[in-house]
């Protein structure tokens, strides 16, 4: 009997763009479009030509330096640095109702109970409001308004964001890691809210949940599969977009996509403004390991066309 064909939800075109774009770089690249939660572009590297795996296993498996065989978009367990200042600002919304009155003087680090934070580089950010603490990635005003925030509140915000939770998808994945408890030390609350710490994410799931921030809030359950036809051409089954969850209500999304949009505007993602098309994103540079000796993760997540979002 000839095979049913399986249609995927990927587009070609845009994970060619993806993979070379990445390069060299050991790394990941996820697209999804958050209206319906169609996942268009997985891209891991250092990756591996699968007709020759068998003449290449025995490399394969032991390669710990490229790690060719981790699918790094779904499997990969990362810190989320600066990009997890959404979070932080999703839990100081919902506290304050505004973002509206707030001021921070950043001296380019923050020492609490001899626990220092430190601004990328050192720099001295000087008087700043919400926005533009989250554009230019303020470490030291996120350290402080982690250490201000009802932890308590703070934990049940970021588990509502399904850290530790099962995720909607339909092929092996590592669950997000969140670490901070209610009874937290501040030093431990400060690196979680700058987004070190014990919190750990893959980067499908910060493309899930940046897809809500410009979905208005609702999760869609992502999925790779269109359809599948029969040899002759007919559907034997397809696949529509479903709400998997609530996120956040749509004024918080909302207001999530005015910071990102800073960001790119006047912050830190300045490299997407005019490029003839609308951004939104936040930046990351997350340590990991012995700071000292290892490369800091660049993240980057965001959405184009902020009006009525495409691709995130």
């Amino acid at each position: 009997n000839t095979g049913d064909t399986v249609v995927s939800t990927l587009n070609a075109n845009l994970q060619s763009i993806a993979y070379n774009a990445l390069g060299d770089r050991r790394g990941a690249v996820v697209v999804m479009e958050p209206s319906t939660g169609k996942r268009l572009v997985e891209v891991s590297k250092p990756d591996f030509d699968p007709n020759t795996i068998g003449d290449n296993w025995d490399y394969l498996v032991n390669d710990e330096n490229d790690s060719s065989l981790l699918n790094r978009a779904t499997n990969g367990a990362y810190p989320p640095g600066s990009t997890f200042k959404v979070v932080t600002a999703l839990d100081y919304f919902r506290k304050k109702g505004t973002f509206e009155g707030y001021n921070y003087l950043c001296e380019g680090s923050i020492t609490l109970q001899d626990h220092t934070i430190h601004c990328y580089h050192n720099t001295v950010h000087g008087h700043e409001d919400f926005a533009s603490a989250f554009a230019h990635s303020c470490n030291s005003a996120f350290a402080q308004i982690g250490v201000d925030l009802d932890r308590s509140e703070y934990v049940d915000t970021v588990k509502g964001l399904l850290f530790n939770s099962q995720l909607p998808i339909d092929l092996p994945y590592r669950k997000c890691n969140f670490g901070l408890e209610a009874n937290s030390a501040d030093a431990l609350t400060m690196q979680t809210a700058i987004g070190q710490g014990d919190t750990l994410v893959s980067p499908m799931y910060m493309a899930m949940l940046t897809s809500a921030v410009a979905n208005g809030g609702n999760l869609m359950t992502p999925y790779l599969v269109e359809k599948i036809e029969s040899y002759t051409g007919t559907t034997v089954k397809s696949y529509t977009p479903k709400i998997y969850k609530k996120l956040m209500t749509a004024q918080e999304a909302s207001k999530l996509t005015e910071l990102m949009t800073g960001v790119v505007e006047k912050g830190t993602g300045s490299a997407l403004s005019g490029r003839g098309y609308t951004a939104a994103g936040k930046t990351g540079t997350a340590e990991h390991g012995d700071a000292s000796s290892t490369t800091p993760h660049a993240w980057f997540v965001g959405f184009s066309n902020v009006e009525d979002p495409d691709i995130v």
